[in-house]
């Protein structure tokens, strides 16, 4: 059994997924003219052979092939490929349309979103300290929702859409290379039928567009893959907790785009918000350092 301690390998390929999601708005902005559901449809279509090429190279193909011909296990890889889905989407439409501080937001409500569902689904006992954070972030998207007369519907989206994701996909009885490739593959009739139909349209932007858009476009399956495969490997040998602090790297370097970069108004309640958020996913943090490490058997 793998001792519950972190490795200098895993870390430095935990801090690089996220540096590269850290990063990535700044490759969207770059591919705000074309239509969201274009662009993710070339990100599945584009992270197929980098995904199949890695598991090629690990020697697993052969969970793949198992995987294929198990309904049960076909099914959930239909539930977390849909849910992957519409979290691409909602964060490409997010960005392109400035709503990335919303992004951001939801990504930092995410861990603790992720700890109410631990509770309310699987009935996980909650410490004072998890439910003051969840009560402190509730309290802080009640202040935006109420300063701007409407829910944050895009945080929300990202936040709900990529928590049931990774709900889901611990249940998913395969490793998160294989499952990442199944679910891509899952995905690709669907964006090859609409890729055709805007080539029949003459609205495509992979052969109809400018030479940039085309190497941005044809880009998507490397900056779409490589994180989430870098991230598998180096999440497996980091404790939780590392993790759990390592996660917010991303939501940061968000946040600083959208505000020095993309020139979005951090406006009085956000300035409110926002710092509440941080104390509760601080608060958040301090309770899993907190927690007695499992000494090994």
């Amino acid at each position: 059994m793998q001792a519950n301690e972190d490795s200098p390998r895993g870390f430095v390929l935990a801090t690089t997924a996220y540096l590269i999601w850290g990063v990535l708005p700044l490759y969207m902005k770059a591919l705000a003219h074309i239509p969201p559901m274009e662009v993710i449809a070339h990100r599945v279509l584009w992270s197929i052979p980098i995904a199949g090429l890695v598991l090629w190279l690990t020697g697993r193909t052969g969970d793949l092939k198992l995987a294929l011909r198990s309904p049960r296990m076909l099914g959930m890889a239909v539930v977390t490929a849909c849910l992957i889905s519409v979290n691409w989407g909602i964060y490409v439409w997010a960005i392109a349309n400035g709503y990335a501080l919303d992004a951001a937001l939801g990504y930092y409500i995410n861990p603790l979103f992720s700890v109410f569902l631990g509770a309310v689904i699987l009935g996980e006992r909650l410490s004072r300290l998890q439910i003051a954070a969840v009560a402190l972030a509730a309290a802080a998207v009640l202040i935006l929702t109420l300063a701007s007369g409407r829910v944050p519907l895009v945080a929300f989206g990202l936040t709900l859409s990529w928590g049931a994701y990774a709900f889901f996909k611990k249940a998913l009885p395969i490793g998160p290379n294989q499952g990442f490739l199944l679910e891509v593959l899952i995905l690709m009739p669907p964006a090859l039928a609409y890729l055709g139909w805007l080539g029949l349209q003459g609205e495509g932007h992979l052969i109809g567009g400018t030479t940039r858009d085309m190497w941005l476009l044809l880009g998507t399956g490397l900056i779409t893959a490589v994180p989430l495969l870098v991230y598998a490997n180096g999440a497996k040998l980091l404790r939780l907790s590392t993790i759990g602090i390592l996660q917010y790297i991303a939501p940061t370097m968000i946040f600083l785009t959208a505000v020095l970069i993309f020139g979005e108004e951090f406006d009085p309640a956000r300035r409110v918000a926002f710092p509440m958020i941080w104390l509760a996913l601080a608060i958040y943090t301090g309770s899993m350092l907190r927690r007695p490490r499992r000494q090994p058997s």
